[in-house]
């Protein structure tokens, strides 16, 4: 198959949660089929709620940087499936993946023939097996894996990763994974494995509880951020935190987190404890690797900015904790800024949480719609919140309501995007292609936010 072929094959599929299944029978099969790929370089696994992406791709710039060809498997994608796939930072070109997914495909087909598979594989399952491949092929000493949805029976977890790592937990895909933290934290635990590190950035003590307890059974090393890990002279400058970290015995000075946000701070710290685990198993990452990670790591579509003056942000957080992150950072970084939002969600999120979270700190909120089947309508999200906002304008495009945000600001003014990386990739898609039009005015760098030091 050509590269427009595989990807009208994997649309056939339908979308992501379309047909969504868990478990490791498939994905094994197929990988046992092709010649175990995934066994041929060393992996790190990363599972939570939030920051998961972020900690891969600073994980990920972490070993590169340490002369490790590097590749990292993240999901979803906000403009082309090629994002998913990257090595060295670079998403795999439209022939590659084509190469790849053709061998999937026919090793699928070939096994459903046999009746060693009783269906094709669902669509996430189709890309990691496709991205586990191409690793291979692309001859990769390490790749850095980012669950699709818990862990426990996450196709990524079919790895023997060097080390896992958990990011914080909170609710969401409550209808998969259980409508407790402790049910969510025991499927995100599942991918400690047995005598391998786990660095658990989990704050909640009962979710903590579970992955102490599954570290015990499994005689792995639990690495807890708050028993490893010490910040201090944490600062920041112009929204990014700087600070120093000791872990063990060892003290790293004038860390830089890559990406907006105090939130970020633990994510860093996460990745640079995975790192620094990672040298027990082998690998050599010396302090100058991990300075050169973090100054070039980046992750799309969390409070990414696209227009410096209004500042326009883009963020995907679409659960509830990512929503009460953004909302600190907007009091704690754009104090006295005003505030337009331009919100869309799925229906299968927390509409009323995150909106309680984040439209108070609005002057002006627009409403939109996403072209998807699983897409709230304004009336939607307006039925959900029960009332209407006084201050609120329902835009049926994106890109239209973004211009309109944008057109009613003042050069200090806050344009933020938020609330899906559907609406993140909407306007990424938009941008690329040359069909959002933003005015600038003023000129000053993306991310100038205040610059203050944290007690």
């Amino acid at each position: 198959m050509n590269y427009p072929e595989c990807l009208k094959y994997l649309a056939d599929l339908g979308q992501e949660l379309h047909g969504l299944k868990f478990g490791l029978e498939a994905i094994s099969q197929i990988m046992v089929e092709l010649g175990r790929p995934h066994e041929r370089y060393q992996t790190a696994i990363v599972a939570g709620t939030n920051g998961k992406g972020s900690c891969c791709a600073i994980l990920a710039s972490i070993v590169e940087h340490a002369g490790y060809s590097t590749g990292m498997f993240t999901s979803p994608h906000l403009v082309r499936v090629n994002e998913r796939i990257r090595v060295n930072g670079q998403e795999v070109s439209d022939e590659d993946f084509a190469t790849a997914f053709t061998a999937v495909a026919a090793t699928v087909e070939r096994l459903v023939n046999l009746k060693k598979l009783e269906k094709p594989p669902s669509f996430f399952e189709f890309l990691t097996a496709t991205a586990f491949l191409h690793f291979a092929n692309a001859k990769v000493k390490f790749a850095v894996l980012e669950v699709g949805m818990g862990g426990r029976l996450d196709a990524t977890n079919i790895t023997e990763s060097r080390v896992a790592l958990i990011t914080d937990i909170d609710y969401d895909h409550m209808e998969y994974l259980g409508s407790t933290l402790t049910a969510i934290a025991a499927e995100k635990a599942g991918i400690i494995k047995p005598h391998r590190a786990v660095v658990s950035a989990v704050d909640d003590p009962e979710a903590a509880a579970v992955i102490r307890h599954r570290a015990e059974s499994c005689g792995a090393e639990l690495l807890e951020l708050r028993n490893v890990a010490q910040v201090t002279r944490l600062h920041a400058i112009q929204g990014r935190y700087s600070f120093d970290l000791a872990i063990g015995g060892e003290h790293f000075a004038g860390l830089t987190c890559p990406l907006l946000g105090k939130f970020q701070v633990k994510n860093t710290v996460a990745a640079v404890v995975a790192a620094w685990r990672l040298q027990a198993e082998g690998l050599e990452i010396p302090r100058r690797s991990i300075l050169q990670g973090l100054g070039s790591a980046t992750w799309p579509g969390r409070l990414e900015p696209i227009l410096p003056k209004p500042l326009v942000l883009l963020d995907g957080g679409h659960n509830p904790g990512a929503a009460r992150e953004l909302a600190t950072f907007i009091r704690e970084e754009l104090p006295g800024r005003r505030i337009r939002m331009v919100y869309a969600s799925m229906r299968d999120k927390a509409v009323r949480e995150i909106c309680a979270s984040l439209f108070p700190l609005a002057e002006e909120i627009y409403l939109t719609h996403l072209d998807s089947v699983r897409a709230s309508t304004p009336d939607e999200i307006l039925a959900v919140l029960g009332s209407q906002p006084s201050n609120l304008h329902v835009e049926a495009e994106p890109v239209r309501a973004l211009e309109k945000a944008v057109g009613a600001s003042s050069p200090n003014d806050v344009v933020l995007v938020v609330g899906s990386l559907f609406l993140v990739g909407a306007i990424k898609k938009a941008q690329g292609e040359g069909k959002l039009h933003l005015a600038a005015s003023g000129g000053s760098e993306p991310g100038d936010v205040a610059t203050k030091h944290v007690s």
